[in-house]
């Protein structure tokens, strides 16, 4: 049997068009994409439903990959139709309903100049029963901390691109930030302004209002993000999309991430050692504990990704055969 360690039934993963034991290993270390980050990757996840295991957002998260492929100057050998059905291939041979899917597009083996002029892209899928990413959190609330590195700015990189090299800050900062009071850290961006977690978007919530900012702020605009703003104008919210001081956020009425992996995660607490590491202040998000509008917003999403809300089956593929 597989070593699963953190990667709790996996069994089998895709890689170039076959099936492999999960502890069988392939790759050469001289692989270009281990040197210098040459690769782009999507997060996804499959949850139960009264159909079977269904995948949130399948389509968009294929479009963004090839997208970042294209970023990354990849030459693609596989149709959105091909990655899809290899996906639910994958899923369906690890007999996972609830996982986290993991796709991932690298440069590999050929040459170790900069410019991976001999290396194939190829092409590898994953998939492991996922639990909640920060434990107890995503009910209680998260502590973060406002990190002392800026976000990577827009003017250096397509931030609407998920490339692999660029997470290397993303696991620095996490590690930088993580202890045991604090549960995540949160970039400002070059303006100073708040961008986002190491892998999240933010939202506020003031005056009825859910608000989220956008790409001119140097932040990924994650495909939960979207889906968060489309669920928040059903329900009845004005939403807002542009720029968050540190001012917006720290005086928020209610805070929460959001990603594939946090799905809607309250922040209840934030740390702020930016002006003076030494004396960091502490702001309290609202009441201290998760909003209304957030517990609202929260619900409906596990409500729509379990297959429980039929104006929004439109956002899940399922698996089965």
């Amino acid at each position: 049997m597989p070593d699963h360690g953190h990667f709790p039934n996996a069994k089998k993963y895709w890689y170039e068009g076959k099936l492999y034991d999960w502890n069988i290993t392939l790759l050469h270390p001289m692989t270009f994409a281990l040197h210098y980050g040459g690769s782009v990757f999507e997060g996804i996840r499959a949850y139960p439903t009264p159909k079977g295991a269904a995948i949130f957002r399948l389509p968009e998260h294929i479009d963004r990959l090839l997208h970042s492929a294209s970023v990354a100057k990849m030459k693609v050998h596989y149709t959105k139709n091909e990655i899809t059905e290899a996906i639910k291939l994958t899923l369906r041979e690890n007999g996972l309903r609830s996982a986290y899917i993991r796709p991932l597009l690298f440069y590999s083996y050929g040459n170790l100049g900069l410019v991976p002029k001999y290396c194939p892209v190829e092409l590898a899928i994953g998939t492991w029963e996922w639990g909640a990413y920060f434990g107890d959190k995503i009910e209680k609330g998260a502590t973060v901390s406002i990190l002392p590195w800026r976000r990577i700015h827009r003017s250096q990189l397509d931030m609407s691109a998920k490339l692999g090299g660029v997470y290397i800050q993303s696991t620095i900062c996490a590690m930088e930030a993580r202890s045991p009071v604090i549960d995540e850290g949160v970039f400002l961006n070059l303006e100073g302004r708040i961008a986002e977690g190491p892998g999240e978007n933010i939202f506020v919530v003031r005056g009825g209002t859910v608000k989220t900012n956008d790409g001119k702020e140097s932040v990924l605009e994650g495909i939960t993000r979207m889906s968060v703003l489309e669920i928040a104008q059903d329900l009845g919210y004005k939403t807002s999309v542009g720029p968050i001081t540190k001012a917006d956020f720290f005086g928020a009425e209610e805070a929460f991430f959001s990603g594939t992996a946090v799905e809607i995660t309250p922040i209840v607490r934030v740390m702020d050692p930016s002006d003076s590491p030494a004396r960091q202040k502490e702001h309290t998000i609202g009441a201290g504990q998760a909003g209304p509008i957030t517990i609202r917003l929260a619900k409906t999403y596990k409500d729509i990704v379990h297959g429980r809300v039929s104006k929004y089956e439109k956002w899940l593929t399922y698996v089965a055969a």
